[in-house]
Order: structure tokens, then C-alpha cells, then sequence
């Protein structure tokens, strides 16, 4: 893969912009009078996953959060300040988790090698990876069992926004976004809607079903209080 030097970075924003101008020359004032994203995307930091290329969005259409592994961390404060703005100020219409197979945080996770500060944040996923370790580790391939925590993660997350105090009184008071679980496939470029159902979620810790979903078993979460069912399984 061929890398961009400083300089052609900075030539290459010059040129986005006369581009953009050329289409429309009142395009950055417009830009500029302000943000009312429809979205808020959960995504992962690495580096091959700018949302906007692969939907071709604009600036503006998506408010954005990334970090290892996609992750919706209940003591994140900067996760949970994002969380807020974009429900409370920009009110959001939905928010999508998204994560993707070849994840880094992902292979860190199952393999249990990592140490440090990354050891640290990946752990909540390991622990998924244990509470399912027969259903992943019944798979043939590595490839498969890493796609398939890949996915489970994005459930486990979808769940996690429903026990910040900041979705539950969005729920309450009626003005909560419609949550999707994505996975985005490097290799083929391609996005998998996990068709994740949040109709029967309540201000109690609820039950989570997933429909027509024939490649995800029944998974054991965490605290019990979470079931994720499959049409094949149903």
C-alpha cells in the first residue's frame, strides 16, 4: 500500500476543496453553520475503516466515536460524553455499532497475548470469548471463530448502550435512537446488518432478539440477562 507524505496531505485537502467548490461554491459556508448528524457510529480505530468511504457520506451526516475494538465502555467518559451530545444536543436518529472482521482488538482478545494498557481494554472481550468459548472454539477454522467473536462483540455492545443512564432516559422519555449492529467485512468491502431487534428493550435489563441471523447460535452473555437468539435457532 502506498502511504501519503505530510505534504501530499496538505495538497490533497486543497484539491478535495476545489473540488467541492466547483460543485457547489457554497459548500463550506454551509458546512459551517452547523452539524445535525442523523447518525452516531460506534466504530473501531483501525485505520482501514473510514465509514464515510464505504456509505459515501459527507461531512456532517455522521457523529463519530472509534476506539480498539468498537467497544461500549460503561466507564468511558469519553465514549459517554458522546454519547450524550449526540442524544441529548444533535438528537440523533440512530446510533450503529459497527465492527469488522480482521479486528485487531478482536484476534487480541481470543489469543490472550496481549499485556499492558491494550491487555487492559480487550479484557471484556476475552471474557465474552470464555463465556462462549464452546460455541466459538466448535468452529473449524481460526478465521471463523474470530468472525464470529467479531459478531458477538457487536451484540454485547448493542446491550451495554442500553445500560448507560444516558439511553435508558432517552427510552423514558420516549426520544431514543434506533440502534443497529453492523459488521463490516474488509475483504469484500461490504457491510453485514446484524438485524438486531431492540423493540422489546425496557428501563429494566431486558431481552435482546436477534432476527434471521442463521449463522449466530444461542449466545451466553455476561450477566445472564442477555439473550441473543438466532431465526434458525428460534
Amino acid at each position: 500500500m502506498k502511504y501519503h507524505s505530510i505534504d501530499e496531505l496538505l495538497n490533497n485537502n486543497q484539491a478535495w476543496v476545489a473540488e467541492k467548490l466547483a460543485l457547489n461554491p457554497n459548500y463550506f459556508e454551509q458546512l459551517a453553520t452547523g452539524q445535525k448528524p442523523p447518525y452516531l457510529y460506534i466504530g473501531c480505530s483501525d485505520s482501514r475503516l473510514p465509514l464515510t468511504n464505504f456509505t459515501r457520506t459527507e461531512p456532517g451526516e455522521l457523529f463519530v466515536h472509534r476506539n480498539i475494538a468498537n467497544q461500549v465502555s460503561l466507564t468511558d467518559i469519553n465514549f459517554l460524553a458522546v454519547l450524550e451530545y449526540a442524544i441529548s444536543h444533535l438528537q440523533v436518529q440512530h446510533i450503529i455499532v459497527c465492527g469488522h472482521y480482521g479486528c485487531g482488538g478482536i484476534k487480541a482478545a481470543l489469543e490472550g497475548k496481549t499485556i499492558g494498557i491494550i491487555d487492559n481494554w480487550v479484557n471484556p472481550i476475552r471474557e465474552i470469548y470464555l463465556q462462549n468459548q464452546d460455541d466459538i472454539d466448535a468452529l473449524l477454522t481460526k478465521e471463523e471463530r474470530l468472525n464470529r467473536l467479531a459478531e458477538i462483540n457487536v451484540l454485547v455492545q448493542v446491550k451495554n448502550l442500553y445500560q448507560t443512564s444516558i439511553m435508558r432516559k432517552a427510552l423514558y422519555d420516549q426520544k431514543a435512537p434506533v440502534v443497529h449492529g453492523w459488521v463490516l467485512d474488509i475483504r469484500t468491502g461490504l457491510i453485514k446488518d446484524l438485524q438486531v431487534s431492540t423493540k422489546q428493550w425496557e428501563l429494566r435489563p431486558p431481552t435482546i432478539v436477534l432476527e434471521s441471523i442463521p449463522s449466530l447460535p444461542d449466545f451466553k452473555f455476561l450477566d445472564g440477562d442477555l439473550d441473543c437468539l438466532s431465526q434458525e435457532a428460534c
